[in-house]
């Protein structure tokens, strides 16, 4: 037997729920099919001292915005599965937990969708499962690596005690890998970083959050059009930032005890190998700190907005990028852990649709795709700069609600 409804969403992060609130108000029939809980990605692959990057202020929902007492400060781990919580009980979507989608495919009437919680038929499909979907691990060298050395995703780490006794070797200097890093030297285990592209920002410049910045600078108001090369910013490193007051670089982590080392490039027994390019990376995530000090310096300049005065630029970057090791005997040098910090990658077999580029990533305007009935919801660069966030994915989720309602007539509505 199979289930009718008129719009099917899959997942219930900050991208289903979002949806589902503009569908409830607008009384369409709808139903949300969500693979672990609520809110699940924030339970299942965050740390424990997880902290978001975005300030408290920043922090909202359609129809539920932060009201707390602390505005410029950053919501843990468990803050925010308690957010997703009490938005969906504040307007009560449909949903249905536990339920892994395996196929989507168009059919004469709609589309039909298998999982493991039944079969769907709907005139419309919402792919809200996020832009971080499936851990990626580059095969190699992680395949080459001693069957003694623990591996393990970052969306899998939760704190230092979870890790063998013994060094770790943190591949990726994106946010989380800095953090994992600092919080590992921090609890007093030896930590090499394998620092690939990455780009830093000030948590704080002029006395004010590097957010609140870029909220005047209209920088979240940016849309993909405005854009040169769309595709090179979605797959552009995150921001590398932190919850709190300090800044995140690697300036911080050698003083914590952190050993950086250029991009970790092959492994060959129980030698890694890195390659010589720390001083350009790091050079390269500084560039970025001046160009936005910069930034905010000509607003200030250019709209009288008053602020403190500019601050001293960092300081120099030390004597560690050029002396950065090369390779590193695991075996010798007490490593006994592996920490992938290398990102996501999204996997769409389960959709048979052409919606798809040559890269395996959906093709689309504004979460509208060529396929009609079929959308997609919260990915990075969407529509515009916040579209993968909890700040930003409310719009894109009014703008699908209404592309909904403007579809096919009549359409199923939820009695009044």
């Amino acid at each position: 037997m199979r289930t009718r409804v008129d719009t099917l969403i899959i997942g219930a992060g900050q991208a289903g729920l979002a949806l589902s609130y503009h569908l409830t108000n607008g009384r369409r029939d709808h139903l949300l099919l969500e693979r672990g809980r609520v809110g699940e990605r924030w339970r299942s692959e965050r740390w424990d001292s997880f902290t978001l990057l975005t300030p408290n202020w920043q922090t909202d929902l359609p129809g539920f915005a932060y009201t707390g007492g602390d505005p410029d400060g950053f919501m843990g781990r468990t803050e925010v599965v308690d957010l997703f919580e009490r938005y969906a009980r504040s307007f009560g979507p449909p949903v249905r937990t536990g339920v892994v989608v395996h196929r989507v495919r168009p059919t004469s009437t709609g589309w039909s969708v298998t999982s493991n919680g039944g079969a769907f038929e709907a005139d419309n499909v919402v792919v809200a499962t996020g832009h971080h979907a499936l851990p990626r691990v580059p095969m190699e060298p992680a395949g080459d690596l001693p069957a003694a050395i623990f591996q393990l995703h970052a969306s899998h780490y939760r704190n230092p005690a979870q890790l063998p006794d013994g060094g770790v070797l943190v591949v990726g200097a994106g946010p989380s890998g800095q953090q994992i890093a600092d919080e590992l030297a921090l609890a007093g285990r030896d930590v090499v970083l394998a620092a690939g592209r990455h780009r830093t920002l000030p948590r704080r410049y002029r006395g004010r959050d590097t957010y609140w910045w870029m909220d005047q600078m209209g920088a979240f108001e940016r849309t993909v059009d405005s854009l040169a090369d769309p595709a090179a910013v979605r797959t552009a490193p995150a921001f590398v930032i932190a919850g709190g007051r300090d800044d995140l670089d690697l300036r911080r982590l050698v003083a914590d005890g952190v050993v950086p080392a250029g991009r970790l490039s092959g492994v060959s027994g129980s030698t890694a190998w890195f390659a010589d390019d720390l001083a350009t990376t790091a050079q390269s995530a500084d560039d970025n700190i001046h160009a936005f000090r910069a930034r905010v310096d000509a607003f200030v300049e250019r709209t009288g907005l008053h602020a403190a005065p500019p601050e001293d630029p960092p300081a120099p970057l030390g004597s560690w990028t050029s002396t950065a090791p090369r390779r590193l005997d695991l075996n010798r040098t007490g490593i006994r852990s592996v920490l992938w910090a290398t990102g996501y990658r999204r996997d769409y077999s389960w959709i048979d649709a052409p919606v798809l580029d040559a890269t395996g990533e959906p093709v689309q305007r504004r979460g509208v795709t060529a396929v009609q009935g079929l959308y997609f919801l919260g990915l990075r660069w969407m529509h515009r700069r916040g579209s993968d966030t909890i700040h930003g994915v409310g719009r894109d989720a009014a703008f699908i609600a209404e592309h909904i309602a403007r579809r096919a007539a009549p359409l199923a509505t939820l009695p009044a």
